[in-house]
């Protein structure tokens, strides 16, 4: 079971030699004076190569502490750095196309670090977690303006308690100097909502935060949810729900764009089943690399030990996915634009054709686009390996974001320009830091995860207002 990925052997094929980036993007120095990328440390083989050995062994069976897991991957330090973004992503091929595969998540961050694709190692990241809770990544942001619509307790009475006071919900939401509330001729409001294991800013710092912030195209904010979306992943989704309201309300109440990675998307669409009054208020749902359905691999990250709440409720048929998914939530509530990765999502499966967890059908006759990267984009550089993360800075997804902001309903590749949206394998705009910066989402993630105080070896029970429905 924990043996995965073995398919993967040909990905490297699919990778162009050279990317294209039209414009400039952040250099590897830029990105060390910011403290996004660690020092690149010297020889290191033998010692980074007994901890990945001893990664690898990890297993069900093994009764290792996770914090145990996390003293090993601290061990772990680069032993070399890439020098262009297509050679980081042949490295990224490489490693799930090795022999054997990595065994486990953990394992396969090892490798990730040592290969030097993650920007920081696991020692930097706790780091980074114990001292940078302000600014940017702040879990506790001061937003004074009142929305012009009814917020809280309830936007309508259609919609589910709140079990979290408005003064968390609201704290939750980094709203950055550059947002314009909406103003005549401003972009479109967007709400950026995090993955499993991260904040709205490690999961957009190397990727969307830099395509959209001071563009034409959406005006950026996004959501720091307490506990790194850990904790109950019911909890999780008052927090989007409450911001689609708030951001409407304090934004000339022009509808905004719901953008997600992870598990984000599946409390997203929580929050449109549950919180209703949502529904006028969003434009698009646009989600990468969703997990509706939840995922077989869940148990990956699994060793014996409790695991944080929200691993739990996404394991495929969880109570809570069957929940979600019960009476109609296995269709979208919005305009919805499905981007997911068939080959190869590191993190959900099933991820392929219409069995994909990211799939979801449209009862609702809202418009939902399913789009898997390497179909439409076949032997293509935008339709090789793009990991759980990668499709954030893959050129087809962004162009999808594109479209469905520009059009009514949902991203369609029928308009797209595919010859060259598809010969990217890189999002134009961004660059090698950037990619590197994006792959240390999973690293950030699963340092969380071993570090999470309050394990549960089983998932909450569901909240009343959902039994109702």
């Amino acid at each position: 079971m924990y043996a995965f990925l073995t398919h993967l052997a040909i990905a490297g094929s699919l990778i162009q030699a050279g990317v294209s980036l039209p414009t400039e993007s952040p250099t590897q120095a830029e990105l060390e004076e910011r403290g996004l990328i660690g020092d690149v440390l010297g020889d290191l083989t033998g010692v980074v190569g007994g901890a990945l050995a001893e990664l690898q062994d990890l297993g069900p069976g093994n009764g290792v502490p996770l914090k145990d897991v996390i003293s090993t991957l601290k061990s772990v330090k680069p032993t070399a750095t890439p020098t262009s973004p297509s050679q980081a992503l042949a490295a990224l091929s490489s490693i799930y196309q090795a022999s054997p595969t990595p065994n486990n998540i953990y394992a396969a961050v090892g490798k990730v670090v040592a290969d030097g694709l993650s920007g920081e190692d696991v020692e930097d990241v706790l780091d980074f977690l114990n001292g940078f809770k302000t600014d940017e990544n702040s879990f506790d942001n001061d937003n004074p303006k009142e929305a012009s619509v009814s917020v809280y307790p309830k936007a309508s009475s259609e919609d589910a308690p709140y079990d979290l006071s408005e003064a968390k919900l609201r704290a939750a939401i980094h709203i950055p100097d550059t947002f314009q509330y909406g103003a005549e001729g401003a972009p479109q409001p967007a709400i950026l909502v995090p993955g499993t294991g991260d904040s709205g800013y490690t999961t957009f710092q190397g990727n969307l935060i830099p395509l959209l912030q001071g563009s034409t195209v959406a005006d950026p904010v996004w959501l720091n949810i307490p506990g790194y979306m850990l904790d109950d992943a019911q909890g999780n989704a008052e927090y989007i729900a409450y911001a689609i309201n708030y951001i409407y309300g304090i934004s000339n109440q022009r509808k905004v764009a719901v953008i997600g990675w992870s598990q984000g998307n599946l409390g997203a669409h929580w929050a449109t089943k549950y919180w209703p009054s949502t529904r006028a208020k969003i434009s698009d749902h646009v989600a990468f690399s969703a997990d509706y359905h939840g995922t077989y691999l869940a148990t990956l990250l699994a060793l014996g030990e409790p695991l944080p709440p929200s691993l739990l409720q996404q394991a495929y048929n969880s109570q809570f996915i069957q929940t979600v998914r019960a009476n109609g939530g296995d269709s979208a509530y919005v305009p919805t634009t499905n981007i997911y990765s068939g080959f190869y999502d590191e993190i959900v499966m099933p991820q392929s054709g219409t069995g994909a967890s990211a799939y979801l059908k449209d009862a609702n006759n809202v418009g939902v686009s399913n789009n898997e990267v390497q179909k439409i984009c076949p032997n293509q550089p935008a339709g090789g390996l793009y990991l759980h993360e990668g499709t954030m800075y893959n050129s087809l997804a962004y162009s999808l974001l594109l479209d469905a902001l520009a059009n009514d309903g949902p991203g369609q590749p029928s308009r797209l320009d595919l010859d060259t949206v598809c010969s990217y394998a890189l999002t134009p705009g961004l660059g090698l830091g950037d990619l590197l910066v994006t792959e240390q989402s999973v690293t950030i993630a699963v340092t969380n995860i071993g570090i999470y105080p309050d394990s549960v070896a089983k998932e909450p029970a569901i909240k009343s207002y959902a039994h109702a429905q």
